[in-house]
């Protein structure tokens, strides 16, 4: 695997994030419209802060990104702007988000860094989430 690298003033960087997610109480509301309106929340955010998206599946409970970051942003910096931005939006948005929970997202998450040798194989994860035995027939 080559490794692609990104230059900054005074240095040079490849970071990586396993960011993973899930709305309150872990209900699957993030289907249909609001699927689709996450996913074009999550990449503007990432083009806002000059992030690289490498991967991105929303499930119906939970969010995974992988996403390749600045040196300056820590991992709580960038999952809390991916989410603090999404709920704030997609509430307005949806309505029913609003009145069904008190807030969109659960007050945790998960990050896990992303060496080199193991970026492809989060990549194949993420990307294979719906091929998952658990979620077959599944229909959410």
């Amino acid at each position: 695997m080559t490794r692609k690298v990104r230059r900054f003033s005074g240095g040079v960087c490849d970071l990586g994030l396993h960011v993973v997610w899930c709305p309150k109480y872990r209900r699957p509301v993030l289907g249909g419209r609001v699927a689709e309106r996450l996913d074009e929340l999550i990449r503007q955010k990432a083009d806002e802060r000059g992030w690289e998206i490498i991967a991105l599946e929303v499930m119906p409970d939970h969010v995974h990104l992988f996403v390749k970051h600045d040196p300056k942003s820590s991992a709580s910096y960038v999952a809390n702007q991916f989410k603090g931005f999404t709920s704030r939006v997609l509430r307005e948005e949806f309505p029913h988000l609003k009145s069904r929970m008190p807030t969109l997202w659960s007050s945790s998450y998960f990050a896990a860094s992303v060496g080199a040798v193991s970026a492809a194989t989060v990549e194949r994860y993420i990307d294979t989430q719906w091929e998952r035995p658990w979620k077959k027939g599944d229909g959410s």
